[in-house]
């Protein structure tokens, strides 16, 4: 038994180091409050390349003076903000993709208006990330293009693969929700059919909101999202860099992102309640969205402790599928983790730019050699005399040439007209089609009507809206 003495004197040490403690932490509170404040995110340079409605379609500078043939569009979640994978310079997915000499694009998808709530998964996959596949494959030329989907954005980028596989050369999946058969977590649990109806929240709110969702992700760990991290904020707010993680941390969580309550419904019914996507028997816009033809290279990036998009939940996706190049990265963190922990981008991201980078070289096809003159070949310069003599008395008798003069009249560029490629988001295929439809100038596009054009077309309204204002202000 411990002296009763010694024990005084113990406790009252301990309540001295304690009142230094808090003491030094208070002397640093003003500073470190300023930091939660004014932290900054999403640092690499990027401009906006395309919008539509709410989204923002960026495009990053390059960091290396030469690029991989095949860019990647990076395919976030619709419930936050993508500067996740951008949080700070050394722990970005986006700056580790540059780095590693990728043409890098993202979508950022804003946030619905009230206006919005009737969009669907049929909207977000067969439209908007089409039309930002469309015009990322515009710009660097190449008919496929790498995809990176992330959480939610894994699911719809996966959809999309099976919907256009000729637009995907690569397929890469993040901690992405696929599989709902029982062992999806406490989400799938939570959403189940018999504990959960989602037209209930949709029905009362409209769109969902970010708070909402959040109160949801945080009931998952309750102590460590609402203890645990604040002890170890007072723990540390002797350390900088430690406190300006956690503001940007703290920054991205309470800037939540509401989601559009028709896209709410048909995402937990067709997708965690009914498992429509692994199933095999998923359609949007009326199309089947057939896994047979997820064909292109995929490669899943699991974590190995995420409790909201389990292991279980992505991995057997890929037995679902027929494609022979698959694989599956599983690393020792969690579902933010992969994305912004130190460990992450030293050890887990340089193996998936090796997996892209080994994908995305075009092989230019070799012009063919000149073969040498045969000795016994007539000589080529009397050859050409020939020609020309032949040719000529073919005139002088009055013989037209076999020339086809409709001979490369879809050239765009060849159309009589203005050049409609100078508009925002008009590209030569796009110019094409307008071309056909009778939109040959700036001020026929003014004088469209953008509902019929757009069944002439098959182009969204939005996009036809958009390049009739341009056109207008010609």
């Amino acid at each position: 038994m411990k002296n009763p003495f010694t024990l005084t004197l113990d406790m009252q040490r301990q309540a001295w180091e304690g009142a230094a403690e808090l003491t030094d932490n208070l002397g640093v509170a003003p500073d470190r409050t300023e930091t939660l404040e004014n932290v900054e995110v999403g640092q690499t340079p990027s401009e906006t390349v395309y919008e539509e409605n709410k989204l923002h379609l960026k495009h990053y500078e390059a960091r290396t003076e030469e690029q991989h043939d095949v860019p990647i569009l990076v395919v976030y979640a619709l419930i936050n903000k993508p500067y996740i994978l951008d949080l700070q310079p050394d722990r970005s997915v986006v700056r580790t993709l540059l780095e590693a000499g990728f043409d890098v694009y993202l979508i950022d998808w804003g946030e619905p208006s009230a206006l919005d709530r009737s969009l669907t998964l049929d909207d977000y996959v067969t439209r908007y990330i089409d039309n930002c596949v469309d015009v990322v494959r515009e710009r660097s030329g190449q008919d496929s293009i790498n995809l990176l989907g992330y959480c939610m954005g894994g699911t719809m980028a996966s959809m999309y693969a099976a919907l256009f596989p000729e637009k995907v050369r690569n397929l890469g999946l993040m901690a992405a929700g696929l599989c709902f058969t029982g062992e999806g977590g406490v989400l799938e649990l939570w959403g189940a059919e018999e504990h959960y109806d989602p037209e209930r929240v949709t029905d009362t709110f409209g769109n969902v909101p970010a708070d909402f969702l959040d109160v949801g992700f945080a009931l998952m760990d309750p102590v460590a999202n609402n203890v645990t991290k604040y002890v170890r904020f007072y723990d540390n707010m002797d350390d900088e860099d430690f406190v300006e993680n956690f503001a940007r941390m703290e920054r991205w969580l309470a800037e939540g992102i509401d989601v559009a309550g028709a896209t709410y419904d048909q995402f937990i019914g067709d997708i965690y309640q009914d498992n429509k996507l692994v199933e095999n028997e998923l359609y949007l816009d009326g199309k089947h969205v057939d896994l047979e033809n997820v064909d292109m290279p995929v490669l899943q990036i699991v974590a190995e402790y995420d409790h909201l998009i389990p292991p279980e939940a992505s991995k057997p996706f890929n037995d679902a599928i027929p494609s022979a190049d698959t694989e599956i990265l599983e690393f020792a963190t969690g579902h933010i983790g992969m994305s912004v922990s130190s460990r992450s981008h030293a050890e887990l991201w340089p193996e998936v730019c090796e997996w892209f980078e080994e994908r995305s070289q075009v092989d230019v096809a070799a012009e063919p050699e000149t073969p040498e003159a045969d000795e016994d070949e007539p000589d080529a310069a009397l050859a050409e005399d020939v020609e020309g003599e032949s040719g000529s008395e073919s005139e002088a008798q009055g013989i037209e040439p076999d020339v086809d003069p409709d001979a490369n009249s879809t050239d765009v560029g060849q159309i009589e007209g203005d050049d409609l490629t100078e508009l925002s988001g008009v590209g030569s295929a796009y110019a094409e089609s307008l071309h056909d439809a009778g939109i040959g100038t700036f001020a026929d596009l003014a004088d469209a009507d953008p509902a019929e054009l757009a069944v002439e077309t098959d182009i969204s309204p939005s996009l036809l809206e958009d390049w009739i204002e341009q056109a207008s202000e010609r």
